[in-house]
């Protein structure tokens, strides 16, 4: 079956992707890089199989990610390699040279000729010839173009690989494909997009699915084995995006719950509100929606207002999501959406002279909501781009600070609209030791909330020529969610909430 065809299916319902998707961003860099170049060669090394620690266990593989956006190959071992100069483009791969006893353990050793078929590349070579191509393509360009730089979400660098061997006339230039090639990804095309959509149509599915399992008394565990099932059984998506966060009672007020230390391990009570941050990946392709919804199915009067607040923080932000719209912007909507719900719930206080809007520039929003308001999203779950050159720098103080990015919104950009407000001790005790934002804060009032942890809403968007569209299919209006729990049908025959754009 993997070999009949030149795209990536896993049968049954599962999505067809055509690699000419992968040969289409191949062609969008050769087509940036020849603005600052006549002529080179891009080589990147994909992801090795790994171990777990000192043991023969292998861990499930998953490509490096801007491999992945090249070439699309899901095995691992491999270099990939963009041969360019102003008249000619020529992608290779190079695979590694198995040993026959691999055909015993691991299956059918495939052949460069099939990977060629199968990946549409014009040419595919092992990797031990590697070194003998380069030396005869130096003859007509001596401009070797590595990765090399920092992922702005994680901290980490990006290493440029270690070549055996270059050729002594190859120039080695780290600087002018990183920046391109990160870039690049923020833009997606539409095939991408096609694929984005599917992912966010099965991750949106697969959380109502889950709403509609889980009861009081069930473990955290059990959503995340529910969602889990549910992607990979109707659709094959095995891996997830991420680490799922199945937080429950006062566990929504961890923002990445769900990880080694609190690995989604309490029981649901009647009457907590169930925070589920999950998403499918398909293809190394990502989704990332949140749910939030009280275990027995119905909000009480307190959910409610939290939980308006949290979905009027998405209805501020789509309100002037388009291209050209700042992200700093949007976040700060989010944020004053958040502040009129806790003035609503008694634990703000106005003060006589001071705006809404003040209260957001004194960053009071950042005590509620001390996360960004999304993210880029693509091939990584938080996708490359947030921070390059000639691009808007970090913003300061809680919540802003946070923001994966700051840019100017673009067509074809997706992102994650992900607005949440919590009850955190430790944001709380220092908001009280604030002097510019105690004022604001009804201390006995907040303090009857601690403990009951936060409700986030995250929608997958992607900008249009003039708007933006919704992929999350999910419900979002109390009413909708309370008749999802209850077996009612979703998606409904008509959608109630237009503004959300599903």
């Amino acid at each position: 079956f993997f070999l009949k065809m030149s795209a990536f299916s896993l049968g049954l319902n599962s999505f067809t992707v055509p690699f000419s998707m992968h040969s289409e961003n191949r062609s969008r860099l050769v087509s940036s890089l020849l603005t600052e170049t006549s002529d080179g060669i891009v080589l990147l090394e994909g992801g090795i199989s790994k171990e777990r620690n000192d043991t023969d266990h292998e861990l499930l593989f998953r490509q490096e990610s801007y491999f992945h956006y090249l070439f699309g190959v899901k095995e691992p071992g491999f270099w990939g390699a963009l041969y360019f100069t102003e008249t000619t483009v020529k992608s290779i791969l190079f695979c590694p040279r198995l040993p026959d006893e691999y055909a015993v353990w691991m299956g059918k050793i495939t052949t460069p000729e099939q990977f060629k078929s199968h990946y549409e590349v014009d040419e595919v070579m092992y990797v031990d010839e590697m070194e003998s191509w380069m030396a005869s393509s130096s003859s007509s360009t001596n401009n070797l173009l590595l990765m090399n730089g920092k992922n702005s979400d994680s901290g980490s660098m990006y290493v440029p690989p270690t070549l055996p061997n270059p050729p002594p006339t190859m120039t080695i230039d780290t600087k002018t494909l990183f920046p391109i090639l990160a870039n690049q990804r923020v833009y997606k095309t539409a095939k991408e997009l096609e694929l984005m959509k599917h992912v966010s149509k099965v991750t949106s599915l697969s959380h109502v699915n889950t709403m509609r399992t889980i009861k009081p008394g069930m473990m955290e565990y059990q959503a995340e084995a529910t969602f889990l099932h549910f992607n990979y059984f109707h659709y094959g998506c095995r891996q997830l995006a991420y680490t799922a966060i199945c937080a429950c009672g006062p566990d929504p007020a961890v923002l990445h719950y769900g990880h080694a230390g609190a690995p989604n391990d309490q029981k649901i009570n009647d009457g907590d509100m169930c925070l589920m941050d999950m998403g499918a990946e398909y293809h190394c392709y990502c989704s990332d929606i949140t749910m939030s919804w009280p275990a027995n199915g119905t909000f009480t009067d307190v959910q409610k207002i939290v939980y308006e607040g949290v979905l009027n923080a998405q209805r501020n932000v789509f309100e002037i999501l388009r291209p050209g719209t700042s992200w700093v912007e949007c976040h700060k909507a989010a944020e004053k959406a958040i502040l009129t719900a806790m003035v609503k719930l008694g634990v703000i206080r106005m003060v006589n002279g001071v705006t809404m809007d003040d209260m957001v520039e004194l960053r009071l929003g950042g005590v509620f909501m001390p996360h960004g308001l999304g993210h880029f999203i693509g091939v990584d779950t938080h996708d490359v781009g947030g921070y390059l050159p000639d691009f808007p720098k970090r913003e300061s103080g809680p919540g802003l600070k946070s923001l994966r990015t700051a840019r100017i919104l673009e067509k074809d950009m997706c992102l994650t609209v992900e607005p949440g407000c919590y009850f955190i001790d430790y944001t709380i005790d220092n908001a009280l030791k604030d002097d510019k934002l105690k004022g604001f804060i009804v201390e006995a009032e907040v303090n009857k909330h601690r403990g009951t942890g936060g409700v986030r809403l995250e929608d997958v968007i992607a900008i249009t020529e003039e708007s933006f569209t919704n992929y999350t299919v999910a419900p979002r209006g109390i009413d909708e969610v309370e008749s999802v729990m209850a077996g009612n049908k979703w998606p409904p025959l008509k959608d109630l909430y237009p503004e959300l754009k599903r």
